[in-house]
C-alpha cells in the first residue's frame, strides 16, 4: 500500500479481525516476494552466468554410476605421497578455499576484465594439432555452446591450456592451488571454459591436478600407464562414451568419477585420462612439469 494504514473502525469487521488481517498482509507480501526473487538472482549467482538460454546438453552427458576414485577429505601430505602421487587418482576436498577466484570467474566479470584478450582455442582431439585465435569475448558469446554429439574432435574447438600468463595473471594470483607438491617439479596453471557435453579425448602427461570452478560436474576417465584404452584419436570424448563405453567389459573400463566444483582431482604421471564437461564449465589445472 502507498499510504498509511487508516485508524478508523470499519463497519461490520470487528476490530480484532481487521488487526490480525492489517498484521497478515505484511507477511503475505514478505511470502511472495521470497518465492518471486531467488529465482531471479541467486539461481544466477549458484552458475556464475555461464548457464544460458538454449538447447542444454547432449542426452549422452550424464554421471557414472558408481565413482571408483577415492575421495579424501582428511589427507596429509606424508600420505598423498606414500599411497597416491605415484600409483593412482584421488579426489581431494576442502585443501584450499577458492572463493575470491570463484568471485572473479562470473561471466559478467571475466567479459569485463578479458573481453578484448585474444585466447587461443584448441581442437578437442587427442593431440589438439589445430590452434585458432581470437577474442576472448567472440569465444563466449558465439562459440560457447553444447557439443555437436557428430562433431569430430578436429572440428571441434574451445579453450583449454594455452593461456597468456601475463595478461591473465590479475587473475591467476587469487588462485590457491592445492599445497601438495612433487620434488624437483615446477607447478604451471592451465585455465579453461568449455562447454557442456566437451572434454578432451584419452591422452596422457605428467602428474597434476585439475578443479571445476563453475558447472559443478566434470567427469574423468582414467586408465594406468600400462593399460592403453581403446579410443579414436579424432573422436571426442562424448562420441567414445556413446559408442565405445557400453561395449567394455568391467575389467576394461577406466576408473571413473565426476568431481564436483570445489573439489580437485589428482592424477598421477603417464596416466591415461578423458574428460567430459556436463555442465558449460569453468576449471583450472595445476601441471606439475
Amino acid at each position: 500500500p502507498a499510504g498509511p494504514w487508516p485508524h478508523g473502525g470499519t463497519p461490520g469487521v470487528p476490530r480484532g479481525c481487521k488487526l490480525m488481517a492489517l498484521e497478515a498482509r505484511p507477511l503475505l507480501w514478505l511470502a511472495l516476494w521470497t518465492l518471486a526473487v531467488p529465482a531471479r538472482s541467486f539461481g544466477k549467482d549458484a552458475d556464475g552466468g555461464w548457464r544460458r538460454p538454449g538447447p542444454g546438453a547432449p542426452a549422452a552427458v550424464t554421471e557414472e554410476e558408481h565413482c571408483t576414485v577415492e575421495r579424501r577429505a582428511d589427507l596429509s601430505y606424508a600420505e598423498f605421497v606414500q599411497r597416491y602421487a605415484f600409483s593412482r587418482p584421488v579426489i581431494l576436498q576442502g585443501l584450499t578455499d577458492n572463493s575470491r577466484f570463484r568471485d572473479l570467474c562470473t561471466r559478467q566479470r571475466l567479459l569485463a576484465s578479458f573481453g578484448d584478450s585474444v585466447v587461443r582455442l584448441s581442437t578437442a582431439n587427442t593431440y589438439s594439432y589445430q590452434k585458432v585465435d581470437l577474442p576472448f569475448e567472440k569465444y563466449v558469446e558465439q562459440m560457447l555452446h553444447p557439443q555437436d554429439p557428430i562433431s569430430m574432435g578436429n572440428d571441434t574447438l574451445y579453450f583449454f591450456g594455452d593461456n597468456n600468463f601475463t595478461e591473465w595473471a590479475s587473475l591467476f594470483r587469487h588462485y590457491s592451488p592445492p599445497p601438495f607438491s612433487l620434488l624437483g617439479t615446477t607447478p604451471a596453471y592451465s585455465f579453461g571454459i568449455a562447454g557442456a557435453g566437451s572434454g578432451v579425448p584419452f591422452h596422457w602427461h605428467g602428474p597434476g591436478f585439475s578443479e571445476v570452478i563453475y558447472g559443478a560436474r566434470s567427469r574423468w576417465f582414467l586408465y594406468p600407464p600400462e593399460k592403453t584404452p581403446e579410443f579414436h584419436p579424432n573422436k571426442t570424448t562424448l562420441a567414445w562414451l556413446r559408442d565405445t563405453y557400453p561395449a567394455l567389459t568391467p575389467s576394461a573400463r577406466p576408473l571413473e568419477c565426476t568431481i564436483q566444483a570445489g573439489e580437485v582431482l589428482y592424477f598421477p604421471d603417464r596416466w591415461w585420462h578423458a574428460t567430459l564437461n556436463l555442465d558449460t564449465s569453468v576449471f583450472i589445472s595445476t601441471f606439475l612439469g
